[in-house]
């Protein structure tokens, strides 16, 4: 039972404030690490559907970072990248910030993919 709960508990990381974002962001840079973040909106179905993909996406890419951010509750880092549209993906790598605005899997999955 233990074991299924850890295959159904999401790999994508819900970022619920400007520090929480601060802190994986300090992380992932220490180490070295990708970082795939969706800006999302609860009321932007066009966004939410793309929530399969990006959890098919972090357990494919295990060495990349994914998050969630939630524009309605954390504005301040929504404002801070000017996210104007939902769903936004922003890909860092190396202090280098790539955004990709829309819906479209396959080019999220080239983004990714050009990460690694």
């Amino acid at each position: 039972m233990e074991g299924q709960d850890q295959e159904s508990r999401s790999k994508v990381i819900e970022v619920n404030s400007k520090e929480t974002w601060d802190l994986y962001l300090s992380q992932a840079t220490t180490q070295g690490s990708p970082i795939v973040a969706h800006f999302t909106a609860a009321w932007c179905m066009v966004s939410v559907l793309m929530n399969p993909y990006v959890e098919e996406y972090a357990s494919t890419y295990p060495d990349i970072l994914f998050l969630r951010v939630d524009v309605d509750d954390v504005k301040e880092v929504a404002r801070r990248y000017e996210i104007k549209a939902m769903p936004t993906f922003m890909m860092i790598k190396e202090g280098v910030e790539k955004k990709m605005v829309g819906a479209n899997p396959d080019e999220v999955k080239k983004g990714i993919e050009a990460l690694l």
